[in-house]
């Protein structure tokens, strides 16, 4: 079940992570976690499905920062870093509400791939087919937006709506993946891959590709050496994707 999981979750998190990183939106994946943590911990105090009301927070977290990003004349890493700062301390007020234990939540901080279910794997590939086809309509037109928003909305594209439409697929894929990847490694998944990529790629094509490649190579090794050491799966994958970066990093040079 793990192996399958991963091998859905790591293609979602290697096409995302080319646009986070293009986006410059590495931050803003974080904020997402923390916002998914504060659903969780709303979802377990009422007494309802904590992944359910972590999707709908997370959305409405993302919908509204793309509301106020786009009235507000303030920088995109100021208002992530408020919007992240307030999940953080409503996330830990909600949890620790009446005197309330934290120990509980320290599965999500951790994350453990090796507990899902096979209904959670169907869900998976759902989002999965989901966020393949918006990136087959939508993928040139987020690259533009990306890099030169000025540029896509003078060419009449949606500028707005295509960034709303993207923030609510990081939305979705971060609250899914935190209870098996947990919130301390998630971003790292987010950024590393299309990092890593963007070191050697020498066009766009070869940009997303090996993204999708290094994210299933650490997943899969990563996998094996947390099963054979009895470690963290999700720090296994995050410190292979380090490594990957890093061997990319001096082979820059050489590609280039």
């Amino acid at each position: 079940n793990a192996l399958l999981a991963l091998l859905l979750l790591a293609p979602l998190f290697g096409l995302l992570s080319t646009m986070i990183v293009t986006g410059r939106m590495s931050f803003f994946s974080d904020a997402l976690g923390h916002s998914a943590f504060t659903g969780i911990a709303i979802g377990c105090i009422c007494g309802l499905a904590p992944t359910a009301v972590a999707v709908a927070f997370s959305v409405a977290f993302a919908l509204l920062f793309s509301y106020v990003r786009s009235r507000s004349n303030q920088a995109a890493d100021t208002l992530i870093g408020v919007f992240s700062s307030t999940a953080v301390a409503l996330g830990i007020f909600i949890a620790t509400l009446g005197g309330g234990s934290f120990t509980k939540y320290n599965k999500y901080l951790i994350g453990d791939v090796l507990s899902v279910t096979p209904a959670e794997i169907g869900i998976l590939a759902i989002v999965l087919l989901c966020v393949a086809v918006f990136w087959v309509i939508f993928g040139n037109r987020l690259v533009l937006v990306a890099i030169h928003p000025q540029l896509a909305a003078s060419r009449g594209l949606k500028v707005k709506s295509t960034q709303t439409g993207f923030t609510v697929c990081i939305a979705v894929v971060v609250t899914l993946a935190i209870n098996w990847v947990g919130l301390l490694m998630l971003n790292s998944l987010l950024v590393l891959p299309a990092a890593s990529a963007r070191n050697v790629a020498k066009n766009l094509r070869q940009y997303h590709a090996l993204s999708v490649l290094f994210a299933l190579t650490a997943a899969l090794v990563g996998l094996t050496v947390s099963y054979w050491l009895g470690a963290s799966t999700g720090a296994a994958i995050s410190l292979c994707l380090a490594l990957i970066f890093t061997v990319s990093f001096l082979f820059r040079k050489k590609v280039a």
